[in-house]
Parts: C-alpha cells; structure tokens; sequence
C-alpha cells in the first residue's frame, strides 16, 4: 500500500487565517494518523502580491501552532526544493512533455480580444469559454505570429469527449463533464506558470497521496485532474474543506475577529488551545479538550459528513482557550502572561518567576485569554482607590459601621497569618450578625478594589500581609 503523503501548500501573500490553519491541522492530523508524510509547500510565484518573503511570517505561526512537517524549508527531503519558486525548470519539463504530447496549444489572444469574446458570449447567453480560435491556427500562422514576437500563453486542450471523476472523502464520488470547461492557461504572458500547473506538476512529482483543502479550491480540480489524465497519472484522494463561516452565516473575513491567526495570538489565545478548537469544528468528539497526538487518533477520515460551510464561533473558542489555561503547565502559563502584564505594569518586570507562578495558580480559573491576566492581577501592581460609593454600592449603611469595628478588632492577625485572620473575623462576624458575604464584600473591596475574587487568605498571601493591612486600615478610615 502506497504511504500516505500530503501537503499543506500556503502563498505568503498575506497573513495566516483560519483557513489556512484548518488546512494545515486537518494535513497533519491525517498524516500522524496513517504514519505518512506531512510537507510544507510554498507558493511563491506570484512575485506582484509577496506580502511574506520566504514566508518566514508562516513558518513561525506553524511553529507557534506546534505543527512540525516532515518535508519542506529548511528541513528538507527527497523532492526538494519546496518553493515553487525555485521549482521552474521542473514545470517546464512537464510543459515540454505536454508540447510533445499536443495535449496544449499556444494562444496569442490579447487580454482585449478576450474581453470582446467574453462580451459576445454574455451577450448569447452563452457560458464565457475561450472559443479555440488559436487551437486552429495553421503552423504558417504560429510562425508568423512568433517572428512578430507576439505574446503568448501555453492552454491545456481540453477533452471535451471526456468525464472525469474525483474520490472526495466528503462528498464521495464527483463526476466532471469537461464539455463544461474551458480551454484552461497554463502559462502566463511572461513565461511563469499558473497556479493550476505548478500545482499540479509539484502534487505528481512530489507522489502526493491526499490533497484537502478549501472547498473555494473545487473548480480548479477539475482542471488538474485533466492534467493527472493527460499524462496518465493516478488521481489523488480529495476533501474539499467546508468554508469557515461567522454566526451570520456569512464567509469568515477580515472584518471579523479571529479570522487572522495575528489577532488570536495578540489577543491572549494559546497555541493548543487554538490548535484544538479549529481542528474540532464542524465535527462531533465526546471529548473536545484534546492535545495533537489524541486528536489525530480521534479524528474519524472515513466518516466525513458532507457540509458546504461551518460555523466559527468564538464564545466556543474561548471557552476551550479557558479549558486550556486551567490545564497549563504553571511555567508556561506564567511565560505567555508575563508580557502582558509587563507591557501594563512596570513594576511586573522586577516581579520573580516564583511569585508570578503562585500569583497565576490563584487566579487562572478567572482567565479566558491569557491576557486577561492584566485585569485579574491589577489589584496587586496598582493600589485600589475605593470610594465610599463602591462600598454603599454593595454593603448597606446599616452593617458598616459594625463591618469597621470586627475588622478593626482583628487587623492586628492580618500581617501575622492570613488563614489565622480569615477563621477570626469569620466567627466574630456570625456573633455579631453579619452576612459573610457582605465580610467577604468588603474585605475583597478593601483588597482588591471588587466583590469577586479569590479568597480572602488567598489574597493576604498574593499581596503579603502588610500590604494587604495597610489596604484594610485604608478602607477603615475611609468608613470611620
């Protein structure tokens, strides 16, 4: 049985999506699980729009992503090299195989003479297809027009006696009638080959097994699997990914937060926890919170329900980014937060790794993205400024002035032990009828400037007992 090899095949001519993510995981998820090959592929060639050089910009989100390939830049392999750019004078090889099969025909259309073609079709309510005009030319006429230096581009011929079916793992079998396509360019004016040909010769060259990727990616299937035909060559197996959608229905764009992998990294989202959301959606796990090596052997290929679009849903993202945080490693959580809190505070850069470590431990649970971190820790880098509106706000007038005199009669425990403090002020607070809850309020009110937080020793530990009396006698005199 022929291994397994697939490709993730991204053009650096702008940021990393979500779809491009997508892509890259459902690759490697199925090369882990068959124990094939999984190669980086970079399209390069349309020099016009290069937005990433190199595509540096991709492989350091492939690396934060923790996706390893096992054939590609700077790795390398047997079917080096692994940029398109760098790959011509092996698209030209297939390109004179072609010339000798007369499977393809110069075309000496202008870009004028198209549009007027086009225009005429549209007119006749007639599919725009390049009507073959230069397939017909006689040899006298390629001559003259090459003598004249006239521009031109290569066109695949296609067969429009012939039908051609694909495997696609989610819709099954797909039958293409190529009386339904055009006559296809596999060159441009310049001499560069299109998108649909390199593909191609790199997807038969390179012995690629499995191609997923986008569904928008459909119609140029057809196309290349005429070209696997012409030089009869065995089809590979497709799945053409549904299209990521918003909430709306609508396709996921730029406009919407999370479409650029940039602005989940910004934002505080952590690598795994990324990883896992987009390699689960649109399918169904019993267990959603999955590391890369149990997603690749939960993940169900031959089971694929066909769907022309999913659903992104960031509440969902979120709530596995929280799942993940809870689970992290305490250093490397520490580490993905520190820069955060240091950008927000400039006394965080003085702050150890020990006391952040312990800091984070405490409040983690409250962190939905690790920059977060900045809001939940505000209260120990900057002193609250409580007013006596924030207190009247949750604690009535009538329980504050016995709050004051409890609190007031057991500070004194406050620097000494925290857990000492918090078992005292308990009891003297059902003696003398007070909500624990409202003893909890201002406490947390005196400590932290809010009514919600860790516990009340938690916190006399986070901040050191006297910081954390001198916040207390603050409050009481603001009260007295």
């Amino acid at each position: 049985m022929q291994k397994v090899r697939v490709r993730f095949a991204p053009s650096p001519t702008g940021m990393m999506h979500l779809g491009n993510v997508r892509a890259a995981l459902i690759n490697y998820l199925f090369s882990r699980q068959k124990q094939g090959t999984f190669i980086l592929r970079i399209e390069d060639t349309d020099a016009q729009r290069m937005f990433d050089p190199q595509a540096q910009k991709i492989l350091e989100d492939l690396t934060w992503l923790n996706v390893s390939y096992d054939e590609g830049p700077h790795v390398g392999g047997a079917f080096a090299p692994y940029y398109q750019s760098e790959r011509t004078h092996l698209y030209q090889k297939q390109l004179d195989a072609l010339i000798a099969k007369n499977a393809i025909y110069r075309c000496f259309c202008t870009e004028e003479d198209l549009e007027k073609k086009r225009l005429r079709q549209q007119a006749l309510k007639l599919p725009p297809r390049y009507d073959r005009t230069c397939m017909n030319l006689s040899q006298a006429e390629i001559d003259r027009s090459l003598e004249e230096k006239l521009p031109y581009i290569w066109r695949f011929k296609c067969d429009h006696n012939l039908t051609l079916t694909i495997h696609d793992l989610g819709r099954g079998n797909i039958t293409f009638d190529m009386s339904n396509f055009s006559d296809f360019a596999i060159t441009r004016q310049d001499g560069s080959f299109t998108f649909i040909f390199a593909n191609f010769v790199d997807d038969l060259l390179m012995e690629i097994t499995h191609i997923f990727r986008g569904e928008d990616h459909l119609s140029n299937t057809a196309n290349q699997a005429a070209l696997f035909h012409a030089v009869n060559a065995p089809l590979p197996i497709y799945w053409h990914l549904p299209i990521l959608c918003n909430i709306e229905g609508k396709k996921l764009s730029k406009r919407d937060f999370g479409f650029s992998l940039r602005d989940l990294k910004d934002a505080g989202f952590l690598p795994e926890a990324v990883g896992n959301y987009v390699s689960i959606i649109g399918a169904s796990f019993k267990e959603e919170i999955m590391p890369y090596d149990i997603l690749a052997q939960s993940f169900n290929f031959e089971n694929i329900h066909a769907s022309g679009r999913i659903t992104y849903d960031l509440e969902k993202l979120k709530w596995i980014n929280k799942q993940w945080i809870v689970r992290y490693d305490p250093a490397k959580l520490t580490a993905e937060c520190r820069p955060y809190l240091e950008a927000a505070y400039e006394n965080a850069k003085n702050i150890d790794e020990t006391t952040l470590i312990k800091l984070l431990q405490i409040i983690k649970s409250d962190l939905i993205t690790t920059q977060d971190a900045v809001e939940a820790l505000r209260f120990y880098f900057v002193e609250p400024q409580v007013t006596q509106a924030d207190i009247e706000a949750c604690i009535p007038k009538t329980s504050q002035e016995v709050l004051v005199r409890v609190v007031n009669e057991h500070k004194g425990l406050l620097d000494r032990d925290a857990v000492e403090f918090t078992a005292a002020i308990k009891t003297a607070a059902k003696n003398n009828n007070i909500p624990l809850k409202e003893l909890f309020w201002f406490l947390r009110l005196a400590l932290m400037g809010k009514t919600n937080g860790p516990g009340i020793a938690e916190l006399i530990d986070m901040l050191g007992g006297q910081e954390a009396l001198k916040r207390v006698e603050k409050m009481i005199d603001l009260l007295k």
